[in-house]
């Protein structure tokens, strides 16, 4: 078994990795030369997409593999986890490009990173090339059933349908709350809400966005279950997700962030914005959140995408 483990990360991580600096060493290039740090995260989701799409069908076309053979090789599972990782990751990249090109200057939490002596040599090897190792551990269960065989963990066949609604439902539901806790943020900012947003799934926690991702990711290993794809060692990739959104570049990075910021420019937000951190988890809702009328209208949304995927492959299949 230990062998297997170690032919799974030798045969998806290393062509990862590979893939993933191949993508980040032009992209720092570039990042560098308009002085714009947060071009890094353009890379975040879409190359995460481009992978996927190159270890599925792009590279059996570099082999001379038609285009149509090479399309009709791809079984369900692939289609579903295809479809999934290119709806989250073209809305998450259309998302921080639009918020970029409407504030017209780099993200704040970089400032301190371009104004440093040497900054942007520090900015390859702290920002650029770890963020490329955690895309590759994070596209691990998205590209490992088109580039090996392993040892897997049969589903009993009369799982198979639920699981499989289930992970549908867990995508759904982490897509809705990523959607929403953008759509809500951007419209309580344009009706001028001043103070911290606590409206909508803002109520539910801190950083609804993050939770959301979370659960999708989650979402991509358990698909394969059902269709005896799925090993543990998949695991992995939403694991690494989890640890980056909650202790590297996510939440703990922007709170720092925003506090410093509140700090400098408004000290009565700073006050709000601790007294919200006190009063609502950072990712993970509390049990308290099950009488909130957004958990389930969360929850009622995974339902419908599970109705939508089976009423699109009545119509398609």
């Amino acid at each position: 078994m230990a062998t297997s483990y170690v032919g799974i990360l030798r045969d998806t991580f290393l062509p990862n990795l590979a893939f993933h600096t191949s993508v980040s060493l032009p992209g720092y290039a570039l990042s560098r030369a308009t002085n714009t740090v947060g071009g890094k995260d353009y890379l975040w989701a879409s190359a995460q997409v481009a992978n996927v799409w190159y270890t599925a069908i792009g590279r059996r076309l570099l082999y001379g593999v038609p285009l149509s053979t090479a399309l009709r090789s791809v079984t369900r599972p692939g289609w579903l986890l295809i479809s999934g990782v290119t709806l989250w990751g073209t809305r998450l990249t259309y998302r921080i490009i639009s918020r970029n090109i409407r504030s017209g200057s780099d993200d704040p939490r970089y400032d301190a990173v371009k104004s440093e002596k040497g900054g942007w040599t520090k900015a390859l090897w702290s920002l650029f090339l770890p963020e490329a190792v955690i895309q590759s551990l994070i596209t691990l269960p998205l590209t490992a059933p088109f580039r090996t065989t392993y040892p897997v963990l049969d589903c009993p066949p009369e799982w198979r349908g639920t699981v499989e609604a289930l992970a549908i439902g867990l995508f759904g539901a982490g897509f809705a709350l990523e959607v929403l806790a953008d759509w809500q943020l951007e419209r309580y900012k344009r009706f001028g809400g001043k103070e911290v947003c606590k409206e909508g799934v803002w109520s539910l926690v801190r950083h609804p966005n993050y939770l959301g991702d979370i659960l999708t990711h989650f979402s991509f290993p358990l698909i394969l279950y059902p269709y005896s794809l799925f090993n543990p060692l998949l695991l992995i990739g939403p694991i690494a997700n989890l640890f980056f959104l909650r202790h590297i570049g996510g939440d703990k990075e922007n709170e720092e962030s925003q506090a410093r910021r509140y700090a400098d420019t408004d000290p009565a937000k700073l006050v709000e914005f601790n007294i919200y951190r006190e009063e609502k988890n950072a990712v993970w809702p509390g049990l308290r959140e099950l009488g909130n009328k957004w958990t389930w209208i969360v929850v009622a949304t995974g339902g419908a995408a599970v109705v939508a995927e089976r009423l699109v492959r009545n119509f398609v299949f």
